[in-house]
């Protein structure tokens, strides 16, 4: 979900913006943070833990 969120800042508010100063920049990702605050919308979860589970166990694992 922290990926998620942080796409949608980039793609909705950072990726086509201009910013002349640090400050700008902050101020233009807190605005979108307040804004996405408004109206929050609950996670809800749909996998299972098992599936999630199986699925990690299935992946080949990196070198040590």
């Amino acid at each position: 979900m922290v990926e998620r969120f942080f796409r949608d800042l980039t793609e909705n508010r950072l990726r086509r913006g201009v910013f002349r100063s640090v400050k700008e920049l902050i101020t233009a990702i807190f605005d979108y943070i307040d804004h996405h605050n408004e109206n929050p919308k609950p996670f809800i979860w749909t996998a299972k833990a098992a599936d999630i589970l199986e699925r990690v166990k299935a992946r080949p694992r990196c070198p040590s």
